[in-house]
């Protein structure tokens, strides 16, 4: 049996290991050859090595069991962490694209040559890592965060290689500043996303569900008269929360159960939803909306 959080531990410092070796050598390039795109890959990955230690340091905490003061657990630590890097990749990217108008109107000399052979050194490590964290990208949100990051800097490395091949043959020194901003202006757009969906979750926004049809759905357990004062949240990217309060023909609490577990069965496996909490009433709400807002949700 392979155990998954120590692989998930070695990528992660592999990754951060790549991250800290190609930062100092783009802050050496980039300061021998004068080139701005290569410094700001260079500080871009000094924060991709912060992010990472984040991201490993979140997922661990995510592991954690519920307790008595978490009882839902402590999955949120990966949303805060991913919220946290997207925030310091887009700061990153504004101040980046800033500098960079400043060098279209007062361009410096750039040694093609120097900034070249750093940008296939950083292309190279940036791929690795990003091939190392792809596998767990996809159900997780921290770890996409963390491997946008890594991603983001493989793609910049990538046009930098291009911008030093043309600065090196024709000498237009513009073509620096001008990677650096469709660079960030990439980061931008790839980041967006996860920040708005870590921002959805934090703000305990509803998943994407459609209530009426979960309703008529419901509606179709014998004894259900109505549902209504419907609540639904993420814990994370995959786990939904779900309460309802449903009135019901007036009967034996033991009569009650087994349309509680049908309609558990029912938003599980046609909705996804991983945890339901039903209230059954006779006559409360039994002309309410499916939602509804008292005194309690203030």
């Amino acid at each position: 049996m392979h155990d998954n959080s120590n692989m998930s531990g070695i990528r992660f410092l592999l990754v951060t290991i790549l991250n800290a070796l190609i930062t100092v050598v783009e802050l050496i390039g980039g300061m021998l050859s004068g080139s701005l795109a290569l410094l700001s890959d260079a500080f871009h990955n000094l924060g991709d090595s912060a992010s990472v230690v984040l991201a490993y340091v979140a997922s661990r905490i995510g592991l954690k069991n519920s307790n008595d003061s978490k009882t839902f657990g402590y999955r949120r630590a990966e949303i805060i962490s991913a919220f946290i890097n997207s925030i310091f990749l887009i700061l990153v990217s504004v101040v980046l694209m800033g500098e960079s108008v400043r060098r279209l109107f007062h361009p410096e000399a750039v040694n093609g040559g120097i900034m070249l052979i750093v940008a296939i050194i950083g292309t190279i490590a940036n791929f690795g890592s990003a091939l190392l964290l792809s596998k767990g990208a996809k159900d997780n949100l921290n770890i996409k965060a963390t491997y946008l990051h890594i991603l983001s800097d493989a793609l910049s490395s990538f046009e930098i290689i291009i911008g030093a091949i043309i600065i090196q043959i024709w000498k237009i020194d513009l073509v620096d500043p001008i990677v650096t901003i469709l660079v960030s202006l990439y980061i931008l757009w790839e980041t967006w996303p996860v920040l708005k969906e870590s921002i959805n979750i934090l703000m305990q926004a509803a998943p994407n569900l459609d209530f009426e049809a979960m309703k008529r759905d419901m509606l179709k357990e014998p004894g259900v008269v109505n549902v209504h004062h419907i609540h639904a949240w993420q814990i994370d990217e995959n786990r939904i929360m779900f309460s309802a309060h449903i009135n019901l023909n007036d009967q034996l609490l033991s009569d009650v159960e087994p349309v509680y577990r049908d309609l558990e069965n029912l938003l599980q496996k046609k909705y996804h939803v991983d945890h339901v909490t039903l209230q059954a009433e006779v006559f409360r709400g039994k002309s309410n909306e499916l939602f509804t807002r008292d005194r309690h949700d203030i």
